[in-house]
């Protein structure tokens, strides 16, 4: 069990993802992109805490989710509850799949410096299905972007991005 900051939680949605979805949206992001859907999350200190063993219960009791989405504010501030999250999934219901957005480039991620983050950073991004990556640019929005809200903005599918060591794009 580990504690999380959560802006909140969207149950039964459609539209962060295919199917059926359980959102969990983080609390913290520094990147504050100009026309933020979700300004409410930028504060680290603010939102609620959770325990990601109540997500994760939530989230497989209910048999008609095809997946979680994790959003934000920025999910990799908290990578590590995200992933412990995303592990337990992966070993105890290895259909449903798991998006995560971040407002960072996989690039950035990857090679991040500083080498206390990366390790929780690399943890998520081995145990979900696909990150759509990219800050938000209002300039580039695009009502054309199926589950990005701006075209720079990339749906990665990691498992054979990882396996080929090249980014590969998905189309869900």
């Amino acid at each position: 069990m580990s504690e999380i900051r959560i802006s909140g939680i969207v149950r039964d949605s459609i539209v962060d993802g295919p199917g059926l979805r359980y959102v969990i949206f983080t609390q913290g992001c520094f990147n504050k992109c100009e026309g933020c859907h979700n300004p409410q999350t930028h504060d680290p200190q603010g939102g609620i805490a959770a325990n990601t063993d109540k997500l994760y219960e939530e989230f497989i009791s209910n048999p008609m989710y095809q997946g979680i989405t994790f959003s934000g504010g920025e999910p990799f501030l908290q990578a590590d509850a995200l992933a412990d999250i995303a592990i337990r999934i992966k070993r105890d219901y290895p259909s449903k799949d798991i998006i995560c957005y971040t407002g960072y480039t996989y690039e950035y991620l990857k090679d991040m410096i500083d080498k206390d983050r990366i390790l929780s950073y690399m943890r998520l991004l081995y145990n979900i299905d696909y990150l759509i990556d990219g800050p938000y640019k209002k300039e580039l929005a695009s009502m054309d972007c199926k589950w990005r809200g701006s075209t720079n903005q990339r749906i990665i599918d990691m498992k054979q991005t990882l396996a080929t060591k090249e980014i590969v794009l998905a189309d869900i």
